[in-house]
């Protein structure tokens, strides 16, 4: 199994002081987390696309390029890049340039995002959204792929023997499709037999674990793979400390959801803990709940929170410290890897035959 520290830029009052922090100190939050999730040995690190408050996340290839300069081995994702949005050929040009920055360690999870504010503010209807989303990821697909590309699209100009500038490191780049709560997304993943990821944070598992077994169905289980989300994580010597220390977090974030007029899912965190992802808890219970989850997934790439979103940044670091010193080796071991390469997707180079003699 692999895992991912993933942040969406959440620029909003701290659910336990209070204190919301400068726009320029929320950025070195994510760049340090960045730097914290290479030294403790993550797989991955992702950024979000928002285009709303409370999100500060809306130009990811920026700070993904930063994270490249300072960092040398972890992957770099996208969480999600919403092409929805994007003009696909402008998009495609800032992530190919990325990926040729960062040595080809950038995979990207693609999806339609959420936001009423959002879609009014780049003039997506509900009515189109979907459409929106298949032809965008057609076009930012071939183009990768396609050294000229001619395409007849309804949401962008059309292409004609166009030709895109750089032309791709990876060949191609991995795109995972992320998926909350439409089969539209997942649909879209199994049409291209491309991964998924399950956004698998707002509810209890029975949505998610419906959505990708539809997804699988058809395919061959060894050739395809899915990652799941996390609601939050804190990991403690004791279930008892853990839900202690995290009890303020929780609870501000309730209060938050109330002022924003939305009815909480999880109404205490005893069931916080108990039905949704949140691995909060010792580091046995949190390998338990992990396994749970997989039997119903089957997903071999996990993400976490990669800030500490109230609790102290000390409790932060212990608490990932722990998961990855008692808890991912255990998981790694118990659950197989994605089945490809975890590394730049590179053409094969062509096989040299011997030289014959007479």
């Amino acid at each position: 199994m692999k895992f991912l520290a993933i942040t969406l830029i959440v620029h909003a009052p701290d659910p336990v002081t209070g204190v919301r922090k400068p726009t320029g100190e929320r950025f070195r939050e994510v760049i340090a987390g960045a730097l914290l999730a290479e030294e403790l040995g993550f797989d991955g690190f992702g950024v979000g696309e928002r285009h709303e408050r409370p999100f500060i996340s809306s130009s990811p290839p920026v700070v993904l390029s930063h994270i490249a300069a300072l960092t040398k081995r972890i992957r770099l994702f996208t969480a999600v890049t919403t092409l929805i949005l994007l003009d696909p050929v402008r998009a495609y040009e800032d992530y190919a340039t990325l990926d040729h920055l960062s040595g080809g360690r950038l995979e990207l999870i693609t999806g339609k995002g959420n936001g009423a504010a959002q879609r009014e503010l780049f003039h997506v209807t509900p009515e189109d959204q979907w459409e929106r989303n298949a032809e965008s990821y057609e076009v930012f697909r071939r183009i990768w792929r396609q050294d000229k590309v001619t395409a007849r699209t309804r949401f962008r100009p059309e292409l004609t023997d166009a030709e895109v500038w750089p032309r791709p490191l990876q060949q191609p780049i991995r795109v995972w499709h992320g998926s909350a709560t439409s089969k539209e997304s997942v649909d879209l993943a199994a049409r291209y037999g491309d991964p998924l990821f399950s956004a698998n944070v707002t509810n209890p598992i029975g949505p998610y674990a419906e959505l990708i077994r539809h997804y699988r169905y058809g395919h061959d289980p060894a050739g395809i793979a899915v990652g799941a989300g996390t609601a939050g994580i804190y990991v403690a010597r004791t279930s008892q400390e853990a839900i202690a220390t995290y009890r303020p977090v929780f609870e501000g974030n309730l209060a938050f959801q109330k002022r924003l007029g939305l009815e909480p899912v999880f109404p205490t965190i005893e069931d916080f803990v108990d039905r949704s992802s949140a691995l909060i808890g010792s580091p046995r219970q949190i390998i338990d709940k992990v396994h749970r989850y997989h039997e119903q997934f089957g997903h071999t790439v996990l993400h976490l929170h990669a800030e500490a979103g109230g609790l102290t940044e000390a409790q932060h670091r212990d608490s990932l410290e722990l998961f990855q010193s008692e808890v991912a080796p255990v998981l790694r071991r118990g659950i197989p890897d994605p089945p490809f390469a975890w590394g730049p997707v590179l053409p094969t180079p062509p096989i040299q035959e011997e030289p014959t003699h007479a």
